[in-house]
């Protein structure tokens, strides 16, 4: 991936995640005429969650193009878009709408680069709300993060905050590589500082937001101020919790989340996509093989049950909770 560019006559400035995402495609498109955007309702409406408002005013219908309801079309057009040298941005209005392109992703997005032996790339980013706790239903709240980590070939972030979702949207529009830029719907009202003018730590390595002793919590996306809220919570209970934001998804800092627990010797992963054939389970199988002989208990998972997304009235009971990871802190503090 290459480097975003630096403005230095950006001042910080405290805004939703929601609009850092829109800065961030406005600076983008400021720079690099080939950067399109394309998706259902994004310019006349601004996309259903408003993060695209103003930039068809800014910079015309030709780069900020309304399309018809037909995800499969929209990847399509995409790929040849960038196949023609342009780099599209495509939103995919909610995260269980993406399924109708899944064929087109998984099968051509994702592939052209290694068929052509390297000679095509494919610079294209596909923008989708993602995950629940917004009082929606079944096709509004999915995480499907673990379907396209599976697919070599993609990139899978999510930013968990302002400042990642401005920086990580940067590199993921200046990348060659196709990019799944998974955007947590819940997230975006929640305000941080943005700095437009500083490069992000590459989006392939994660962070610790929180240093901690005892155990190690790794969360992306959604669940990383849940899991800072539950690291809060356990202190004033004497424990102290390492929370890990993971931020790539594919690929995974596995050596980073190493070093961690091999300083706490144990390891919880939560995330909202249910925990069968979750992320957490590769994170758990590597960490097992890398530090056995450091685990002082093993790795557990908190995450959504093996269902289809529950009716808004009991999802707060489906999703992991503060109370859900205390739960596992406290069964791998007990071994």
């Amino acid at each position: 991936m290459s480097d975003v560019s630096q403005n230095s006559a950006m001042p910080v400035e405290s805004m939703p995640m929601a609009k850092a995402l829109n800065a961030a495609m406005s600076d983008a498109m400021g720079e690099d005429k080939a950067v399109l955007l394309m998706g259902e309702d994004i310019g006349t409406l601004g996309g259903v969650f408003r993060v695209t408002q103003g930039l068809k005013e800014e910079y015309g219908p030709e780069r900020v193009m309304d399309t018809p309801l037909g995800e499969a079309g929209i990847v399509g057009t995409a790929i040849g878009l960038a196949m023609r040298g342009y780099r599209p941005v495509c939103e995919i209005q909610f995260d269980g709408f993406v399924f109708p392109s899944f064929n087109q992703i998984t099968s051509q997005l994702a592939k052209i680069h290694a068929r052509t032996q390297g000679d095509v790339k494919l610079p294209v980013v596909i923008r989708i709300p993602y995950g629940g706790n917004i009082g929606s239903i079944e096709h509004h709240s999915e995480s499907p993060e673990a379907l396209f980590a599976h697919t070599a070939g993609l990139r899978v972030m999510s930013p968990s905050n302002a400042q990642d979702a401005y920086t990580m949207l940067r590199e993921a529009i200046a990348s060659d590589d196709p990019v799944i830029f998974l955007e947590p719907k819940r997230r975006y009202w929640l305000k941080g500082d943005v700095d437009r003018s500083v490069s992000a730590p590459s989006t392939q390595r994660a962070q610790i937001v929180r240093e901690g002793r005892d155990v190690t919590l790794a969360a992306y996306g959604p669940l990383v101020p849940v899991a800072l809220a539950a690291s809060d919570a356990a202190r004033e209970d004497g424990m102290s919790i390492e929370v890990v934001d993971l931020r790539s998804i594919s690929p995974l800092d596995f050596d980073a989340v190493e070093a961690s627990v091999r300083k706490t010797g144990r390891l919880v992963v939560t995330h909202e996509a249910p925990t069968f054939g979750g992320i957490g389970g590769e994170l758990a199988s590597v960490i097992t093989e890398r530090c056995f002989y450091s685990l002082e208990a093993p790795v557990l998972r908190v995450g959504g049950y093996h269902m289809p997304y529950p009716v808004a009235g009991v999802e707060e009971d489906y999703l992991p909770s503060i109370d859900r990871m205390l739960e596992a802190i406290d069964r791998s503090l007990a071994y």
